[in-house]
């Protein structure tokens, strides 16, 4: 896969204020570990900084299991949470790529944080993602452990 399809860069340690919104449990249905949509916004939106599971042709019978888990936390993680906030960041895509399917399949790129965390951060923490950190035109390859 072309790394120019994939997430974008890491999630801002620090939030803009003029960026980010909060949104409702309601706002938003879960795609997969690591992908969303927002009401209102014109496409799916990859989180950024992490990356889950596939649930969609994964590689192996304990990655779909895994993705699934993933899936289901980051569903209670918003279902649970008092304060939810989206932040819209860039691509890491070839420029003029953004929004198309040359660049993350279509996907938008957003950060998401629950009572003041960011979601990616506590997945990984609870071993049901891994850190992924592209730069501003390209990502790495996907690490994906889950079927060694």
């Amino acid at each position: 896969m072309s790394s120019g399809f994939l997430s974008s860069v890491a999630p801002a340690a620090v939030r803009s204020a003029s960026r980010t919104r909060s949104l409702r449990a309601g706002d938003i249905r879960i795609v997969d570990g690591d992908t969303i949509d927002v009401r209102g916004m014109p496409a799916n939106v990859r989180l950024v900084g992490f990356n889950t599971p596939e649930t969609w042709k994964p590689s192996c019978t304990a990655e779909r299991q895994l993705g699934e888990r993933a899936t289901a936390r980051l569903g209670q993680l918003v279902r649970d949470a008092a304060a939810i906030e989206f932040e819209r960041v860039a691509c890491a895509c070839r420029p003029g790529t953004e929004g198309t399917d040359q660049c993350n399949f279509g996907r938008l790129c957003g950060a998401l944080f629950v009572n003041g965390q960011d979601v990616g951060r506590r997945l990984i923490a609870e071993g049901l993602a891994v850190p992924y950190r592209c730069g501003r035109t390209s990502c790495p390859p996907r690490p994906e452990p889950w079927c060694r």
